[in-house]
């Protein structure tokens, strides 16, 4: 389920806070994401996640494993890197620069082609439908298991798209969403003075203290630690982080609201925010493929390597680990539909990128055919790359979580993390 989808019981409480002049007129759909503390992480080097969804599916040719010499090689050129050995997209110049502190995997192969299963299947590791559940994605977890209990922060928050969310966890783990990154988060604002909010936050307890205890439920628990935690948040010095206004290093990121996102993403994980999304889409690519993975390419190049270059500055790149990558690849070779040519959707072989969070920089895991059609060595599969990202942050993906009719789930199913491999 998108998360934008809140039960209508959260929904009331949300309104009854704001009928009560708690918070400012307009909502964000987030309050759920905050309902109860999430237990600390482990001890993985990387405390904090971005990852930077590119929603399409982008071309694993024309980005990250291009194949000068094949059938469908296309009109980009291969570039050399900051990592001997390495080249990439010649629109992905800056990023090349700091390819010294990235992996790529190009041994991707994954089983779903279409949009809606393949988005499910690499947030959550499993497909849709599996089981009869609803299951979480790849943000909640992190929250779940690697956020912080005292923080006024919620520890999953998704800018620019819509996303997956905590499915059979519950709504404790739902990310805050963020629309636009330049008008930051403007529920929190308060809609009176500091005392009027909290002599009004006061007289609501008051209110519900005797249907809390007479329906002590843990739903109703629940509901009532989101408001709790929502006032908290307005009243923080970390909430500044949503307000990227003033923020020095805003222009080298680029211009548009990715860019925007992704230094909004910075600023989140600086105050100790676990989980941050990112969506940029547009990677759709089956007409007009060049001249539209170009123009993509350009944002993708200021906005990452600004993110690497800014967190390598800040101290804080092995402790913040990034992840580049979409649904699935692109076919290797060229449609011949229209009169601008594209590639159409490719699982079998693709490739994703990450950055900082313990990994040793420079290299390249896995290998495609000659055609990017197959991969000939080291295939990687969403639940490789799922468990890995787990144990970069300390958490068990072994680890079982129980439905809420009692059914264990493990966090990761049957996977062969790379961890070892990359670090």
């Amino acid at each position: 389920m998108f998360s934008t989808k809140l039960q209508e019981k959260t929904r009331r409480d949300v309104l009854k806070l704001a009928a009560a002049g708690v918070f400012a007129p307009s909502l964000s759909g987030w309050f759920p994401a905050l309902a109860k503390a999430a237990p600390t992480g482990g001890k993985g080097k990387a405390k904090s996640c971005i990852l930077l969804w590119m929603d399409g599916g982008p071309s694993h040719k024309d980005t990250w494993d291009l194949k000068p010499d094949s059938k469908g090689a296309g009109e980009f050129k291969a570039i050399k890197t900051a990592a001997p050995g390495i080249e990439i997209s010649e629109h992905l110049p800056n990023v090349a620069k700091v390819m010294n502190h990235g992996l790529v995997v190009r041994g991707m192969t994954t089983p779903e082609g279409a949009h809606p299963r393949a988005k499910y299947y690499m947030h959550t590791g499993f497909r849709e439908g599996q089981g009869g559940v609803t299951y979480p994605s790849l943000g909640s977890i992190v929250a779940q298991e690697a956020g912080k209990s005292d923080s006024p922060m919620p520890n999953f928050v998704a800018i620019g798209g819509r996303t997956y969310g905590s499915g059979f966890l519950g709504p404790k783990h739902q990310p805050l969403l963020v629309t636009d990154p330049n008008r930051g988060v403007e529920d929190l604002k308060s809609a009176v003075s500091s005392t009027q909010l909290g002599n009004r936050v006061g007289l609501l307890e008051q209110m519900d203290k005797a249907f809390h205890r007479e329906y002590g439920a843990d739903s109703i628990i629940d509901h009532k630690t989101t408001y709790e935690r929502a006032v908290k948040l307005m009243q923080s010095k970390e909430a500044k982080a949503f307000d990227i206004s003033s923020d020095s290093t805003k222009s080298k990121y680029g211009s548009g609201r990715f860019a925007e996102g992704v230094c909004m993403a910075r600023r989140l994980v600086e105050v100790g925010v676990p989980f941050v999304e990112v969506a940029l889409g547009g990677w759709d690519t089956h007409q007009d493929n060049f001249r539209r993975v170009k123009t993509l390419s350009e944002q993708v190049d200021s906005a990452l390597s600004t993110l690497v270059t800014d967190l390598k500055e800040r101290g804080l790149l092995d402790s913040t680990l990034i992840v580049w990558m979409g649904e699935f690849g692109r076919t290797p070779n060229i449609n011949t539909r229209g009169a601008n040519p594209g590639r159409d959707h490719f699982p079998r072989a693709w490739s994703l990128a990450m950055f900082g969070g313990g990994l040793k920089g420079g290299q390249v895991l896995g290998k495609t055919d000659k055609e990017g059609a197959s991969v000939a060595d080291r295939p990687t599969t969403a639940q490789d790359f799922l468990a890995t990202v787990c144990e970069l942050m300390g958490i068990d993906h072994t680890k079982k979580n129980e439905t809420p009719t009692g059914r264990p789930i493990q966090i990761v199913e049957k996977p062969k993390p790379f961890t070892k491999d990359v670090v």
